[in-house]
């Protein structure tokens, strides 16, 4: 199991430089993230998540306040943060036991140990049997469990998802929101997720944070007091979501995701029975 990392995000603005002129994106980010948590970040388009998540993940330094990791500055990449995004981003010319092992390429392991843990993990994330097939012969969800298991590959203590599910169908993305929470409680790892599918947000999270935009800013952080498994029909669930969605009253509406609401138990009559991609 991988170490949680706290993070602490004090005072974070941002602001990028278009045609001579200062455009602020993130103003006064401050949020702190315990051991194991994990947070939602849901705000309509612009607000700045995806920015957040590049500053976190050490992709920009060119900001202004502190982003630390158990105390220590963020100064660029590393394998203690891993990152997925919308897009799974795995190279066709590998297959799935390749992607995975890209994550250990600098991983200070011998091959023995490089194959036992990748390995591990796609058993972690439910691809046993497929270790041989190429992207061009998975499905969506498939792909994207693949750029999971790079991502924890190298056990890392914080892992941040990018819309991870927003390109995948209402059915797959469901049943990718289980296992992500499985995956979660068994590495017991510190995860940030951002979506604009507010049940996605609330059916995972400990704490829900809604941004606003221009420049982005927190507008709210909300607990989720409920126990996992989340029965997603429960009156509790409801009240919570409608908490989340009450703070973006005067938003567009098309900038928010409320995904249909299905019955709890057609999702958990086992994991999907996958195939291979026509």
């Amino acid at each position: 199991m991988a170490h949680a990392a706290t993070l602490a995000i004090q005072q974070v603005s941002k602001q990028y430089e278009v045609k001579g002129e200062s455009l602020p994106v993130l103003s006064d980010i401050s949020l702190s993230i315990k051991p194991g948590e994990f947070v939602s970040i849901v705000g309509s388009s612009g607000c700045g998540k995806s920015t957040l998540l590049r500053l976190i993940i050490g992709l920009e330094e060119d900001y202004q306040g502190e982003i630390l990791l158990d105390g220590q500055r963020v100064r660029g990449t590393s394998l203690q943060r891993g990152i997925v995004f919308q897009e799974h981003r795995l190279f066709p010319w590998l297959n799935v036991r390749d992607n995975i092992g890209l994550g250990l390429l600098n991983a200070k392991l011998t091959e023995g140990q490089k194959r036992h843990t990748v390995r591990e993990h796609i058993e972690l994330v439910g691809l046993t049997g497929f270790e041989t097939a190429y992207p061009h012969q998975l499905s969506g969800g498939m792909s994207q469990r693949v750029a999971i298991a790079r991502a924890l590959v190298n056990r890392p203590e914080v892992l941040l998802l990018d819309e991870p599910f927003g390109a995948l169908d209402a059915l797959t993305r469901a049943h990718l929101q289980q296992e992500l929470r499985r995956i979660w409680q068994a590495e017991g790892i510190t995860m940030i997720l951002v979506t604009h599918d507010v049940e996605e947000a609330v059916y995972l999270g400990d704490r829900v944070v809604v941004m606003e935009p221009r420049p982005g800013r927190i507008r709210r952080v909300l607990p989720v007091p409920l126990a996992h498994p989340r029965e997603r029909t429960s009156l509790a669930f409801t009240q919570v979501k409608e908490a989340v969605l009450r703070e973006f009253a005067g938003h567009p509406e098309a900038e928010l995701i409320e995904a249909p609401l299905k019955p709890e138990r057609e999702l958990a009559e086992g994991p999907l029975n996958w195939h291979f991609a026509v």
